[in-house]
């Protein structure tokens, strides 16, 4: 039987890890960091305080999109910015996906990437990532989250919408 893999999406310091790893103890399915699909030159160019471009981020979606893939059997969570229609285009590619989209104010975001150790990604590129962030669209499947609620309260609500969907 085909599953549904969850996809927590949001820019960097939105609790993608943390909403990401709930969720999947609560479903009792795999979970997979999306930082690690990264190819070692998106990572380097991130630390240096450079963008991806459209052209970095292909290959990291695509191997997303083939976990995703490997996951329609079981189900899984997994986590992307996934901040274009686009992007979440490609990782719909591998199967049936639902987003759990991880929304807050500039000020939350740059706070928490501040005071987080031993992530890659700078403040510096928050504002690049909230320019290109499209929310999702009506015709994709999925709910928002608002980040000022608590880890809990988040996965809590995020459990509910995606056990309710059609």
């Amino acid at each position: 039987m085909r599953m549904t893999v969850i996809v927590v999406m949001g820019v960097s310091g939105s609790g993608k890890t943390t909403i990401g790893t709930a969720l999947a103890r609560a479903l009792d399915v795999e979970y997979a960091e999306a930082d690690s699909f990264h190819p070692k030159a998106n990572i380097d160019k991130m630390t240096a305080g450079h963008p991806l471009t459209d052209e970095d981020r292909a290959p990291w979606l695509e191997a997303i999109a083939g976990w995703i893939r490997e996951h329609q059997d079981g189900g899984g969570v997994v986590t992307s910015s996934a901040l274009k229609r686009r992007y979440r285009d490609v990782l719909r590619t591998g199967g049936n996906v639902w987003f759990a989209h991880l929304r807050g104010d500039r000020e939350i975001l740059a706070e928490r990437m501040k005071s987080r150790s031993g992530h890659f990604m700078p403040v510096s590129l928050l504002d690049s990532q909230l320019a290109d962030l499209e929310p999702l669209e009506p015709d994709e499947a999925g709910a928002v989250f608002d980040i000022r609620e608590t880890p809990a309260a988040i996965t809590d609500a995020a459990l509910t919408a995606f056990r309710e969907r059609s």
